[in-house]
């Protein structure tokens, strides 16, 4: 065998590379996954089963956990139960076997409906601000570019807690505490400075010529923006909204100092989930696993934008 036939390519991995590397990846899959396969596992156990020890892998499967999220209950005698109706479903069926009967509804979906209003409403916000300002400072020369970019990237290195009090003491003032529109608003201005920092660096990647040949045909600098631009940073925009889309729908720290009530957002709400004799686990599970599910139905249709997205750059021709 000669030698050029014996040589490999230094780019190309080898077969058992490939294999290694495949079996690294499948096995951070699963041991990520496992966590979340947990919780879900623990959403569809009765209450004595998801507070058993050892726990329980093989159980008896229950809805009782999804029914006491989405409802609220009150204990009642035995001969008070018999003086009503039959049950009304299989939610009243489950409350009445524990000598409890529905109170009305609980206040999980309204939280929920929070979260979906804030968070989507501060990532739209997030990604047109962001987009704007990205392309102003890939297309035209601003003043102190360098240092309005490094600006605009320290306060998302400030930690959320440094400018908690400031920030609650103003929302207090103006009347923003405890309302959607404040809560988009924080969320907007956090995110804001991820999105120009991602979006510059895909604009930066489209050829200016692509332009400038626009507004030779007549077009306006926004119609060639909007026409030109946009369409071929697609990417990149799917990309960016998604992570800011992930730290709106979980952040936890300024939803617990600026909501209590009518703007309170899932991630506080979920912990307090109280039962019957304490935590209600079950409950907290099935809430957990309907929060999970916007987040990774964004994620699956635009999964497409968001691999080209991460790498859009990574190589020049």
């Amino acid at each position: 065998m000669s030698l050029a036939n014996a040589a490999h390519s230094v780019v190309e991995p080898s077969v058992g590379t490939r294999r290694f590397a495949g079996s690294l990846v499948v096995l951070y899959a699963v041991i990520t996954m496992i966590p979340l396969v947990w919780i879900v596992l623990t959403s569809f156990k009765s209450p004595d089963d998801a507070i058993s020890y050892p726990p329980r892998i093989l159980f008896t499967p229950s809805l009782e956990g999804y029914c006491n999220l989405f409802t609220t209950r009150s204990r009642q005698t035995p001969e008070f139960i018999k003086t009503l109706g039959p049950p009304q479903g299989l939610c009243d069926n489950i409350a009445r076997d524990r000598n409890m009967v529905i109170a009305g509804p609980s206040n999980y979906v309204p939280r929920f409906v929070n979260s979906l209003i804030i968070a989507f409403g501060s990532t739209v916000l997030a990604v047109a601000l962001g987009t704007l300002s990205a392309y102003g400072f890939s297309r035209f020369r601003v003043p102190l570019k360098d240092d309005l970019l490094f600006f605009i990237l320290s306060t998302r290195m400030m930690p959320p807690i440094a400018v908690a009090i400031p920030i609650y003491l103003m929302y207090r003032t103006l009347g923003l505490s405890d309302t959607r529109l404040g809560m988009i608003l924080l969320y907007t201005s956090v995110n804001v400075s991820l999105a120009v920092w991602l979006l510059k660096g895909f604009i930066d990647e489209i050829p200016r010529e692509y332009e400038e040949a626009a507004m030779i045909d007549g077009y306006t600098r926004f119609q060639a923006f909007v026409k030109v631009v946009l369409p071929q940073a697609t990417t990149g925009i799917a990309a960016t909204a998604i992570f800011c889309l992930i730290f709106a729908w979980n952040e936890y720290a300024f939803a617990v100092l600026l909501t209590s009530g009518n703007a309170q957002t899932a991630p506080p709400f979920i912990p307090i989930i109280i039962g019957e004799g304490g935590q209600d686990w079950p409950a907290v599970a099935a809430g957990t696993t309907f929060f999970l599910v916007p987040i990774v139905v964004f994620t699956v249709l635009l999964r497409k934008h968001l691999l080209r997205g991460i790498t859009f750059g990574a190589v020049r021709k």
